[in-house]
């Protein structure tokens, strides 16, 4: 065999809630390897959720991360000629990445003026299952529901 499945890299824990899967949000919000900056953002947001709603910021965190991630998603597939969408269930590590990447590229996309701002904002949306990153999921659900048809050319 000459290619092998990658080696899963393991996270260090964040320094304030001791969470690997924070440093893994964190990561993928950092820009030129500005990791400082990316954690600075990160728990800036929290802070702002603890004002604006009075709730745990890691709470709400957690709980706008497991409301983003979808279940099922659409893949391609060639099959005779024709191209077909056919649902697939999603693996748990792909799960939280594309949540995670939802809610940074949503929260990018809102206005507000600084990066925590708009980070709360969308974080605070998703907890409550509202947002643009929770009707991102909604989509692709309904692809994946749509062409449920299909679902027996799975490979």
């Amino acid at each position: 065999m000459r290619k092998q499945r990658a080696k899963a890299r393991y996270l260090a824990p964040d320094p304030r809630y001791a969470d690997p899967v924070v440093t893994q949000f964190v990561n993928n919000m950092m820009w030129s390897g500005k990791k400082s900056i990316s954690f600075d953002i990160f728990y800036n947001a929290m802070d702002m959720i603890q004002e604006k709603s009075g709730e745990e910021g890691y709470e709400v965190f957690k709980k706008a991360l497991a409301n983003a991630m979808p279940a099922v998603e659409v893949r391609s597939r060639r099959i005779g000629g024709a191209t077909f969408q056919i649902p697939t269930e999603i693996r748990n590590s792909r799960k939280m990445s594309m949540g995670m990447k939802w809610l940074i590229g949503y929260a990018r996309k809102r206005n507000g003026k600084s990066m925590a701002e708009k980070l709360s904002a969308e974080l605070m949306a998703a907890a409550k299952n509202e947002g643009a990153t929770i009707k991102k999921k909604e989509d692709t659900h309904k692809m994946a529901e749509a062409n449920k048809a299909f679902a027996h050319f799975r490979a």
